[in-house]
């Protein structure tokens, strides 16, 4: 899966209005539950053969009691699908057990670290959210075989961690909501989508690595240029960095390098945004665009940008 189609696109585009994910209202304190077999009873769902189809047993399990010790679920090794989300949890090393976890959700809880590398021996998941937590970094996270993460709502304020050897498999990582301050860190080259929106992202970084990358969201940064966007960037399709400082005209000129691939570009809500013929001015520079700020591009707006650009091209020829 190379490319993004159009209603994975449009999919994106609409999650950008949606409210601050990682703003969570504080819960009035609770009681802390204890874990115990009948509360585990009460989760279970979804009868399956087991892994090796000898017999059968539940594969899915919802706990939300407000818990703060998941000790006792490690004997249920053939849980699959597991929500531990809205608990007080600190510690995940009980989970290394389940080594048939394919899906797993952990928002809302207390996680501070990957002490450890309780997923590093969970071969089959593919399916990871820690959104909402207490994570600075992501030393210890290991996970092979995932293909989606869910980091949105922590404190991260590094990337160094996101290695291909760590994620050799890794298509859609959402870092929505944290403290980074530059794009670099990732070196991911299968990485398909990015969401890196509500940080404090200041300069683009290392982007050359993420050679396959289709979806690239920035909203609510505070990019002043759009330097850094990288011809390694092959297959660029959707690019969102509404809510910026990007006031400069020239700062559009860096679209070149991704212009022959992109076709959705949302740039609201940036004080470039309001100059004159800036629609224009975006089409110069990536004239292969079908949407701008979510408004497709007429024809009349591609002729028009197409005239302007053999007027440059003409003034270049005739300098001396």
């Amino acid at each position: 899966m190379s490319d993004v189609d159009e209603d994975v696109v449009l999919s994106d585009v609409e999650r950008e209005d949606e409210a601050d994910p990682s703003g969570v209202e504080e819960d009035e304190k609770v009681q802390v539950c204890h874990l115990t077999k009948e509360t585990i009873s009460k989760g279970l769902s979804l009868l399956c053969r087991t892994g090796n189809r000898l017999g059968h047993a539940f594969v899915k399990l919802d706990l939300k009691d407000k818990l703060n010790d998941i000790s006792a679920i490690s004997s249920y090794i053939h849980i699959r699908f597991l929500d531990v989300s809205n608990n007080h949890l600190t510690d995940l090393s009980p989970l290394a057990s389940l080594t048939h976890l394919l899906w797993l959700k952990v928002d809302n809880n207390a996680v501070a670290c990957f002490k450890g590398q309780p997923f590093a021996q969970l071969i089959f998941l593919q399916w990871l959210s820690v959104a909402v937590n207490q994570l600075t970094d992501v030393d210890g996270l290991v996970v092979p075989a995932l293909e989606s993460l869910n980091l949105t709502g922590n404190a991260i304020q590094k990337m160094n961690g996101f290695q291909s050897v760590c994620f050799a498999n890794l298509l859609t990582l959402e870092l929505r909501g944290n403290q980074l301050e530059t794009t670099d860190g990732i070196n991911l080259p299968n990485l398909r989508h990015l969401y890196l929106s509500q940080n404090a992202i200041k300069r683009l970084e290392g982007l050359e690595k993420l050679e396959r990358l289709t979806i690239l969201h920035l909203r609510d940064n505070q990019l002043d240029s759009l330097e850094g966007l990288s011809p390694s960037m092959k297959h660029l399709q959707y690019l969102n960095v509404r809510g910026n400082a990007i006031t400069d005209e020239n700062a559009l000129k860096h679209l070149d390098l991704v212009a022959k691939t992109l076709q959705a570009l949302v740039l609201s809500e940036n004080p470039v945004a309001e100059t004159l013929d800036y629609r224009q001015n975006v089409l110069i520079h990536a004239p292969q665009l079908q949407r701008i700020d979510k408004e497709a591009v007429s024809p009349e707006e591609r002729m028009e940008a197409r005239g302007r650009i053999r007027e440059l091209q003409e003034e270049e020829t005739s300098e001396p």
